[in-house]
């Protein structure tokens, strides 16, 4: 009997031992399972931390292009006008010369002119420049500077008597006043 009991005890033990080992196969698939994610979502960090350093670095780029690309704009915003008056240029160039090989001087004097109004109407059609020139008009301190004055007992108000030096305007702003002489009413 004693073996038989022993065979009994046997039994039990091989049937924990089958228990216990599929208890270690499910812990070890459980840490498997644990590991594989763990894995996993270290690589998915590692691709998020890749992906924010190049947005990083492409914002930075763009910052860059966009400080380079507003430097440009400003270094070459007068480049049409440059243009545009590089044919006044040539014209006063040629006005020289022509002064220089014996021309009159009344031919130069309208050369001169011509040049002078072509390029008033080159800044005023291109550019939007206004020229301030308010003889006989009241006067307006926000287009005028009064550089003398004379009283005129006809006058009723402060009127421009004349211009001193014409003034400007650019797109309605006035970048340079007029230089008036004023008459005052006494």
């Amino acid at each position: 009997m004693k073996k038989e009991e022993t065979l009994e005890k046997e039994i039990p033990v091989e049937e924990t031992v089958e228990e216990t080992t599929e208890e270690k196969v499910e812990e070890v698939s459980q840490e498997e399972i644990l590991e594989e994610k763990v894995k996993n979502l270290e690589e998915e960090n590692a691709k998020l931390a890749d992906q924010m350093l190049r947005q990083r670095a492409d914002l930075e780029n763009y910052r860059k292009r966009l400080v380079r690309e507003k430097e440009d704009a400003v270094l070459f915003a007068n480049t049409r006008l440059i243009e545009d008056l590089l044919q006044f240029l040539d014209n006063l160039e040629r006005a020289i010369v022509a002064a220089k090989n014996g021309g009159s001087v009344e031919a130069l004097s309208e050369g001169v002119e011509m040049i002078r109004v072509q390029l008033l109407s080159s800044l005023e059609k291109n550019w939007g420049l206004e020229t301030i020139d308010p003889k006989g008009a009241d006067f307006n301190p926000d287009e005028h500077e009064a550089c003398m004055a004379t009283v005129d007992p006809e006058l009723k108000t402060e009127t421009v008597l004349d211009v001193l030096q014409k003034g400007y305007k650019l797109h309605s702003r006035v970048i340079r006043p007029a230089k008036v002489r004023i008459g005052k009413p006494e």
